[in-house]
């Protein structure tokens, strides 16, 4: 359960950097930064529902 919210903790930090990104318009860390989300998202959704145990 720890390492699931701990990865939520870092797809919300990823979620502010691509804000940050598309402010500045950096796109190529815009293009990083949402990678990062959609990967740390899921494992942090999966590790979680696993641990809870739905599936």
């Amino acid at each position: 359960m720890v390492l699931g919210i701990l990865f939520l903790l870092v797809t919300i930090l990823a979620v502010i950097s691509v804000i940050r990104q598309l402010k500045i318009k950096n796109l190529f860390a815009l293009a990083f930064s949402g990678i990062s989300v959609l990967v740390f998202g899921f494992f942090s959704i999966s590790t979680i529902i696993s641990e809870i145990g739905i599936i």
